[in-house]
């Protein structure tokens, strides 16, 4: 199982999966050929690669959800932060904050973040 960031395209294909799933072949087929004007051939093409990446499966003509959205993007932000930042979150959020002031919410989410992990344990 192979897993690399998608692409703009696949990643488009992708939303359609995750918003609409489970989803018969035949209708995602028609999904996409209305929303990404996709022939068949194609739509096909690229369900057999995410399926092949992990992120979906199609049983017997249903296409389903292997690799949420949310497990997906949080995959994806943790591979910049180790490619980017050596792994360091503090250093990818004062990247982050620099030129861009935090707000008094997003400081108070933060804090309201780490103090779920500590209460989970996960510190």
């Amino acid at each position: 199982m192979e897993e690399r960031k998608l692409g703009p395209v696949e990643l488009r294909f992708a939303e359609l999966i995750w918003n609409n799933a489970p989803i018969p072949s035949g209708e995602l087929v028609k999904l996409c050929a209305k929303e990404l004007e996709w022939k068949k051939s194609t739509t096909y093409t690229v369900l057999k690669k995410l399926c092949a990446q992990g992120l979906f499966r199609n049983t017997n003509g249903l296409v389903t959800v292997v690799q949420t959205r949310q497990d997906y993007q949080a995959s994806q932000s943790h591979q910049f932060v180790a490619d980017t930042f050596s792994g360091s979150l503090p250093a990818f959020l004062a990247a982050f904050a620099q030129g861009r002031p935090l707000s008094k919410k997003d400081i108070q989410d933060i804090r309201a973040l780490i103090d779920q992990f500590e209460q989970e344990g996960q510190v």
